[in-house]
């Protein structure tokens, strides 16, 4: 009996010891404190930074504007709908045939804008207000102005826009010149019309030529973010200061993808200036042609450098023809400034003032040599001419090239100037060297080697004697735009 009682009670405070391990926070309830709150130890250069960022918008914002600009589109209606849509949708209008008649539609673009003068200019890219019929400026307390265009710039993409208001606030103007690469930057503007939007970045890059935007191209590039609608706003510095205006950005999606590009302030600057004192932009001209130097040009040129700008033609009673430039000539240095690549000298060109005595620094033949000259002004340019030829049979002895002599029909079609001599490519091979350097139907060949190519027959000499294996240095008319190109000789 005894012996049963012990174990009925050792079961009964096994039982109980689990149930009250298992509850003991609900049977015995402590109360336990949570631990206390601190803010956080902020770094004071971290607080100061973000400080100074805030100072900087509160500082520049009320100088940024969104600008909405409408125009007036002609658009046809689909032969192919046999109803005008109603208002509600459902296809209840009248018959298509009463809506023959193009009718004007309003399209309207959002951008940005930054107020540059107390009394109401402001800069804009001009692609924000092309052809616009009306123009609204709104600023940052809502107030909405009718705005005007009072000068633009397609070749650098900007406009200057007018409204009719006095004691505006300001952004201060900054040298772009002295940007560095991965410096703080801010952009503000209008992204998607969500206006005053800012966002930070650094400068990724300066002086990007060559994007295919404008035709005088010194871009700064940014990873801030940049969207549809910032177009025209302002980019600036730690200081405060406006050093670009942004204009496009790199994207496979239509938003940002890490690349943007600005109008360097300078530049903008520059173009204002000349466009309110007399209503257009003057540039300045030397009166060359010149072309980035490749690996293979830089070799066949016996360059120890890429360095600098190939001069692949002269104008005839140019500036520089007059300095003594010659074809073939690179570049180095343009008023004691060096040269890196071709869009530079191109700016440089542009941006001095005609009637400029500028010193220019060249090679030639391996030899340095200086010359002086005074720049012109940049006269009305000719625009390109798509050449149009017929095929003919004749082929050169380099693998997938067709030519032919240069006739009357062929000055005609490709308005060649009387005299021309050279000969024609009728035919590129698909997949041929000829293809993969660029060469086209139409372009016309007049040097191999810097010998002189008057017809097929020269062609075809110098052809005869080339190796599978050489490399050949093409001098090439395409629509009036001559340059240097290498290629690569087969059997």
């Amino acid at each position: 009996m005894k012996k049963r009682t012990i174990i009925i009670l050792v079961l009964i405070s096994i039982v109980l010891g689990v149930f009250i391990g298992t509850n003991w926070d609900a049977l015995f309830y402590i109360y336990k404190p949570f631990p206390q709150v601190y803010p956080p130890k902020v770094p004071q250069e971290l607080k100061r930074t973000g400080e100074a960022f805030s100072d900087i918008v509160k500082s520049v914002g009320p100088s940024v504007v969104n600008v909405s600009a409408t125009k007036s589109v002609k658009k046809g209606l689909s032969p192919f709908a046999p109803y005008f849509e109603g208002p509600s949708g459902d296809f209840s209008g009248e018959p298509f045939h009463n809506f023959k008649s193009p009718k004007r539609w309003k399209e309207r673009s959002l951008g940005s804008g930054v107020i540059v003068s107390p009394d109401g200019y402001i800069v804009t890219n001009y692609h924000v207000v092309e052809e616009a019929d009306e123009i609204k400026v709104t600023l940052i307390d809502k107030r909405d102005f009718k705005g005007k265009v009072v000068g633009s710039d397609p070749k650098t993409d900007l406009a200057i826009i007018k409204i009719k208001a006095n004691g505006l606030p300001v952004i201060p103007w900054g040298n772009s010149d002295k940007l560095q690469v991965g410096e703080f930057v801010l952009a503000i503007g209008s992204p998607f019309g969500l206006s005053h939007t800012v966002t930070m970045g650094i400068i990724s890059a300066v002086g990007r030529a060559n994007v295919g935007i404008a035709d005088y191209e010194d871009f700064i590039q940014t990873d801030a973010a940049i969207n549809p609608g910032n177009s025209g706003g302002p980019l600036v510095n730690i200081n405060g200061e406006l050093i670009g205006i942004t204009t496009a950005i790199f994207s496979k999606s239509g938003g940002y993808q890490g690349i943007g590009f600005a109008v360097p302030s300078n530049m903008a600057r520059l173009i204002m200036e000349q466009l309110l004192k007399s209503g257009k932009v003057t540039r300045g001209w030397l009166g060359v042609s010149i072309q980035e130097i490749t690996p293979e040009l830089g070799r066949e040129f016996g360059l120890k450098s890429l360095k600098g700008a190939l001069v692949s033609e002269v104008f005839r009673g140019s500036p520089a023809e007059k300095a003594g430039v010659r074809r073939g000539d690179v570049i180095l240095e343009f008023n004691g400034k060096t040269i890196e690549d071709v869009g530079y000298l191109r700016n440089m060109v542009a941006q001095t003032s005609p009637g400029s005595s500028i010193k220019i620094k060249i090679i030639r033949d391996g030899k340095t040599i200086n010359v002086e000259a005074t720049i012109a002004e940049l006269p009305k340019e000719v625009s390109e001419v798509k050449p149009d030829v017929e095929e003919a049979s004749k082929e050169s002895a380099l693998v997938g090239l067709h030519i032919m002599d240069i006739t009357q029909e062929v000055v005609k079609q490709l308005r060649l100037p009387r005299g021309e001599q050279g000969v024609v490519i009728i035919r590129v091979e698909p997949g041929s060297p000829a293809e993969e350097i660029g060469l086209k139907r139409g372009d016309v060949i007049q040097e191999i080697n810097r010998k002189r190519i008057n017809n097929s027959r020269d062609f075809n000499g110098i052809a005869s004697r080339i190796k599978e294996g050489d490399t050949l240095l093409l001098y090439v008319n395409r629509g009036g735009k001559k340059f240097y190109v290498t290629l690569k000789a087969y059997s």
